[in-house]
């Protein structure tokens, strides 16, 4: 299925789009100033930077989605100007979003042939779409059906599609924007050994990801923005994580350690012998007991399909328990709903920002409001002095970096959008905070300032649990980890533990 045809006159290795001297201007912010950025035949170039570095504005400009405000693009040896993203795509310029933007009432198979379906005299080819599809699942190492509605998969599987949609047009260029913030470490494997079968076959790669260790497994060259400037670039052979992050945040640096010289209080959270269903007979938690007091950052650490996001829906109300109970403050609140869950004082940062974390047609302060609206409004009348309030502080406390509260939530990079989600949920005074997964999809900047955020908050009494497939951050802030396995608590450490440890007792080879 996967094949690239390019022009006769390019071998690998040769320069297929060149990026002079592009500068995107909105309003009073210098997206990108000046960037000369080179993509190359049969090579995996990786794009480094923090969120707001200017990474995915320089892709959709790559890939006709916005136009530069100055500079030029060299196609081929020649310059051209894309007016869409269909004519990029006519170009063989293909991208993959770091949000996933897949339709969910429509099955597999239409999304990923949506807007270019397959034709013959009697309308669209709906067997040979799916043929393709199951095609492009089995080289995927999906089991997928073609026909089944993208709403009901999960986040990683989602992941999936979107790529299996890339990878269907045959592109020469293929930029991928955070490929694998939702993927399994086996996944991830799968999705590795196919750009490597890419570039063999001469197209051309653009990686960008967050993930640096598992970006220098794949990249042939590496390129950092910084602040809308290019700051470095190397081939592989002359760089390692120390060079990634000290052109990225400069000397010294790391995502903190556990918040101490203060005692932690009561338990603030009892989890005991929870069980909750997952798909088929099988019991995503299975058995599950934990405490966590007031003041201690727990990290929740296990591999895809360990059961920790089911662990959080579970506790925060989304999903309904099988058996066990869940008790805040020594008051069960098993039964109650998500909405009295969080007038109790327990709230949740959910993996899918975008879906589940956000309204993207609201701005900045209507997001971070939407949970305490009811503080605000008294005799059904909105007090927007109050909300005014509320807003500024919360942009203040978890140093959103935006215009002001009016702005767009579409305008912020992925990590002020993240950090918009935890100011909204710390906008309801809760006394437990679960995250599943906070750092996906952000850069090592904006995981030190989420982390620093949790570190501040458990200082001041805030029992904090958050999930992370990224045996890195298990050792960052939390006060114990808790590896899960199929289900089950498989180890508890403390914050000595070693990297390898974590990982041995989650099941993973520690050889990877």
């Amino acid at each position: 299925m996967i094949n690239a045809t390019l022009n006769a006159a390019l071998v690998q290795h040769d320069v297929v789009l060149a990026a002079n001297n592009i500068s995107k201007i909105y309003g009073s912010n210098h997206a990108l100033k000046g960037v000369n950025f080179e993509i190359r035949c049969g090579q995996v170039t990786t794009l480094f930077g923090e969120n707001g570095a200017g990474k995915s504005t320089l892709m959709k400009i790559l890939s006709g989605v916005v136009t530069p405000t100055s500079g030029e693009i060299i196609l081929d040896g020649k310059p051209c100007i894309f007016s869409s993203a269909t004519q990029a795509r006519e170009c063989g310029i293909s991208i993959i979003h770091q949000e996933l933007n897949l339709a969910p009432n429509l099955n597999v198979r239409d999304n990923i042939f949506i807007g270019r379906e397959i034709s013959h005299a009697s309308g669209v080819d709906f067997a040979e779409e799916e043929r393709i599809t199951r095609e492009l699942m089995l080289e995927l190492e999906e089991d997928i059906d073609p026909l089944i509605p993208a709403e009901v998969l999960r986040l990683g599987q989602q992941q999936i599609v979107e790529i299996a949609r890339a990878l269907s047009v045959n592109a020469r260029i293929l930029i991928m924007d955070e490929p694998t913030s939702a993927l399994s470490a086996a996944e991830v494997k799968v999705l590795f050994k196919i750009i490597r079968d890419l570039t063999r076959r001469g197209v051309a790669i653009v990686y960008i990801s967050h993930h640096l260790e598992e970006a220098l497994e794949i990249t042939d060259q590496a390129v950092v923005l910084r602040d809308g400037v290019m700051t470095a670039k190397a081939n592989r052979s002359d760089i390692d994580l120390e060079w990634i992050v000290r052109n990225m945040v400069g000397d010294h640096f790391d995502l903190g350690c556990p918040p101490s010289g203060y005692e932690f209080g009561e338990t603030a959270l009892n989890i005991n012998k929870l069980c909750v269903q997952g798909k088929g007979e099988y019991l995503a938690v299975d058995n599950l007991s934990l405490n966590v007091k007031a003041g201690e950052i727990v990290c929740i650490y296990g591999l895809m399909g360990a059961g920790r996001t089911e662990l959080m829906e579970c506790i925060a109300g989304r999903l309904p328990t099988a058996s066990g109970t869940v008790s805040l403050a020594e008051q069960n609140i098993s039964t109650l709903s998500i909405a009295s869950r969080i007038k109790r004082g327990l709230a949740l940062v959910p993996e899918d920002r975008q879906r589940d974390g956000l309204v993207q047609t609201m701005s900045v302060g209507e997001n971070l409001s939407l949970a305490s609206i009811s503080d605000i409004v008294k005799k059904m009348v909105l007090s927007f002095k109050q909300e005014k309030a509320l807003i500024n502080d919360s942009i203040r406390n978890v140093t959103v970096k935006t215009a002001g509260g009016e702005a767009d939530i579409g305008s912020l990079s992925g990590g002020n959008q993240q950090k918009v989600v935890i100011g909204k949920v710390l906008a309801t005074r809760p006394k437990v905070i679960l995250l599943d997964e906070p750092s996906r999809g952000i850069d090592i900047g904006a995981k030190a300032e989420v982390f620093r955020l949790l570190a501040e908050n458990a200082r001041k009494g805030l029992a904090v649990i958050y999930s992370t497939s990224e045996v890195g951050e298990c050792l960052s802030v939390a006060h114990r980890i808790v590896v899960m396995s199929k289900g089950r608590i498989s180890a508890i450490f403390d914050a000595s533990v070693s990297k390898e440890c974590i990982m041995a007792a989650s099941g993973e080879s520690v050889s990877v």
